[in-house]
């Protein structure tokens, strides 16, 4: 048998960037050394949410969750020595999208690279930050032009760009089926390829090059058959809406590009081993197949729902990629599934249903309307709700969460502090301190910029009018303007957005028949109100700093609304001053933050110190998120009344915790009811 030439393996990335430029810069340098064939910047959430690292609402936010970058200096320090021309960049930025691409192309050409060819991704997609990531800015309206300029500058400019990643991965996260993650994600793409085409800046013949250049990133979880059908049935559906909605003749320019993150949603604080297999088994959904294998995979790392991963741990979910696609037989054969009647059947309901939803979503006036109506977000968190009440019931099994969770003692955590990457949190002090540098210095030698001021009013004057937003956006890069400059000048024109949080609306999720643990639970809610002489006791959510993570959050909201809570919600972006003024205007009888960025060590304390200075330092706080156990310790030490973790699966039993905490905090006697 003559040997067949083996496929070219799917680029392999590392999710990375922390606490400074100059540290991203030699991890990613590191990385690459190991084999790594591509970049992927993971950006901190004020570069994200076009803040400056001194801004009030970036404290204890910054370096935390990936690199911060505040002007052309940090981006320059972020590639040294790596030349861009040769590199493959993905960028996880989206509001701020345009912004950090401008930054990217100054640094490219001050290194003498053609921008023509330039490779990478912008991820771009603001529709999924307004429905479960949170890191939107604008309105919808101004959003879609940002994305809009975005595409056909890079078409026109920088043709081997993918300008947009719409992406599906974060919906997966916040509570979508297989069937809302395909049809949410397509809904998308209509309404950015409509938008482009409308706004008159791609000629009729330069159409194929934009949808060429559409790229997706999706999510892979456990269920790997159903996810690799999933895949193919995207591909399916994306040739069939790019031929017959916009005409698109050339199967190239009709092809399905994605990349993939696999689930990190499923990854387990507990027994936290079991993380690595249920990473690989992931990995297969979206290389098995040939015919719809992922043109670039990263994964995440065993520890995640502990904390920041190290570099070892990088490098353990890298090794696991180069052990599938150099090691092993997959890439020598042609697609393994093709004739499979298994396969095709559920691909072919998996279509037939996504159309279904894209077409209800059309009626609405597609997806923007459906944003700003509520009803993506509403569908979602009740979707979560579900798969949360499925677990809680033992119907979904998590092996060593919910079945199976007698366990040895686990070495890989034996000093739990040491098996997650900290950073500093000296780091945040330091980059402010650089940040009042750049802004005092940067327009002497050595960068004698041009004062930004001009380069501003320039980015006002086009936003109020037509002109496409990139080429202003890129004179505020050479002109030494920072995140937060940029962003503030945009909402001066644009204003801000708080999106729907879906609370409301979502239907009940877990029954509260006699006897059930949820009946239980509402019977000590009354009764705590009755003793306290309340209507109903209030219990307020919140969300400090600017981690958008908001999908435990809502799902303890809706539970406390359904355990006869009335909820104070007000969704994410919250100051602490915001927080505890709501506190004390409502009246509650507790405060719960929610933190999964890290940040709760300077956010929760600060909260605590604030109610007390307002006089309600009596009502308990209770926190929640990826807290490390010294931390947990902290806060209790602190103040904070109960801290929960993902190990905590049972909502049901959370809200219960926090009735017997409010008992507790009005020196109530505690009640002989059991939950």
């Amino acid at each position: 048998m003559t040997e067949r030439q083996k496929d070219r393996p799917w680029l392999m990335r590392t999710y990375a960037g922390h606490s400074t430029a100059e540290a991203s810069n030699e991890l990613y340098r590191r990385n690459l050394a190991k084999g790594q064939t591509g970049l992927s910047v993971a950006f901190d959430l004020p570069t994200q949410t076009g803040y400056d690292p001194d801004h009030i609402l970036a404290r204890g936010e910054v370096g935390r969750v990936g690199v911060p970058v505040s002007h052309l200096g940090d981006m320059r320090r972020l590639f040294q020595d790596i030349p861009l021309e040769q590199m493959n960049t993905s960028m996880t930025i989206n509001a701020t999208a345009m912004w950090l691409l401008a930054l990217y192309q100054v640094v490219a050409e001050e290194q003498g690279a053609d921008i023509t060819k330039l490779q990478g991704t912008t991820q771009n997609d603001i529709v999924k930050e307004y429905l479960s990531r949170g890191t939107h800015v604008f309105p919808p309206g101004p959003s879609l032009r940002l994305t809009t300029d975005m595409i056909t500058y890079t078409v026109n400019h920088i043709p081997k760009w993918n300008p947009i990643n719409i992406c599906s991965y974060h919906l997966q996260e916040a509570g979508a089926t297989p069937v809302q993650e395909i049809a949410y994600a397509m809904s998308t793409a209509i309404a950015v390829l409509d938008a482009v085409f409308a706004s008159g800046q791609i000629s009729e013949d330069r159409k194929g090059d934009v949808v060429a250049r559409i790229s997706f990133f999706v999510n892979a979880g456990v269920r790997f058959i159903e996810e690799m059908c999933k895949m193919r049935a995207f591909g399916r559906i994306w040739d069939k809406i790019t031929r017959e909605r916009y005409g698109i003749e050339d199967p190239k320019q009709r092809r399905f590009r994605y990349g993939v993150q696999v689930n990190s949603l499923g990854l387990t604080e507990a027994q936290p081993e079991n993380n690595v297999q249920r990473i690989v088994l992931e990995m297969l959904a979206v290389t098995l197949s040939k015919d719809a294998r992922a043109r670039a995979v990263q994964l995440p790392a065993w520890n995640e729902a502990l904390g920041l991963p190290r570099p070892w741990d990088q490098q353990w979910s890298l090794r696991i990629q180069q052990v599938l696609a150099h090691e092993s037989d997959l890439l020598e054969y042609e697609d393994i599934f093709e004739g499979s009647h298994v396969i095709e059947a559920k691909v072919t309901a998996l279509v037939e249903e996504s159309l279904a939803e894209i077409a209800r979503i059309e009626e609405m006036g597609g997806a923007m309307a459906a944003v700003e109506s509520g009803y993506l977000k509403s569908q979602l968190v009740s979707s979560h709700a579900e798969r949360r009440a499925r677990i809680e019931g033992g119907k979904d099994k998590i092996v060593g969460v919910n079945v199976f969770e007698s366990t040895e003692p686990n070495p890989l955590t034996a000093d739990l502090d040491a098996a997650i990457q900290t950073v500093d949190p000296a780091v945040e002090a330091r980059v402010i301190s650089a940040l009042g540098t750049w802004r005092d210095t940067r327009y002497q030698p050595p960068f004698n910029h041009p004062r930004p001021c001009k380069a501003l009013e320039r980015l006002k004057e086009a936003a109020k009018g037509t002109d496409n937003l990139m080429e202003a956006t890129l004179e505020c890069a050479r002109a030494g303007v920072t995140t937060g400059e940029w962003a503030g000048a945009l909402r001066e024109v644009f204003g801000e957005f708080r999106a729907p949080t879906g609370v409301s609306s979502a239907p009940v999720a877990v029954t509260a028949e006699e006897g059930t643990a949820l009946a239980l639970v509402r019977r000590k809610v009354e009764l705590t109100a009755k003793d306290l002489g309340a209507g109903n006791l209030r219990f307020l959510v919140g969300k400090p700093g600017l981690d958008g993570h908001s999908n435990g959050a809502e799902q303890i909201a809706v539970r406390a609304r359904d355990a006869g809570f009335e909820v104070v919600y007000q969704g994410i972006r919250l100051t602490p001053e915001q927080i505890v003024d709501a506190a004390v205007a409502e009246d509650v009888h507790a405060v719960g933050l929610s933190i999964l960025s890290g940040s709760h060590a300077q956010l929760v304390p600060d909260v605590l110190e604030k109610l007390r200075t307002a006089g309600a330092g009596d009502i308990p706080v209770i926190a929640g998120g990826i807290i490390p156990n010294a931390d947990a310790e902290q806060l209790r030490a602190a103040g904070v009344a109960a801290v929960f973790t993902p190990k905590d699966f049972d909502i049901t039993g959370i809200i219960g915790r926090i009735v017997d905490e409010i008992r507790k905090a009005n020196k109530l006697d505690p009640l002989e009811v059991p939950a």
